[in-house]
């Protein structure tokens, strides 16, 4: 069972778009946070997953 959740939650790069600070967050299980450096909403820039596929 724990298995299952772990692979319901998915990383995501977030970068603000005003500085451009980058987190890398849990989804679902944080929210989109806020930039700590200007209080924007930042935005989803990248899923990551396991490797990359060029």
């Amino acid at each position: 069972m724990g298995d299952e959740k772990r692979e319901r939650q998915s990383l995501v790069e977030v970068v603000c778009p005003v500085c451009r600070h980058t987190e890398i967050i849990s989804i679902p299980k944080e929210d989109i946070p806020k930039c700590p450096k200007c209080g924007k909403r930042m935005l989803v820039k990248e899923l990551l997953t396991e490797g990359k596929s060029y």
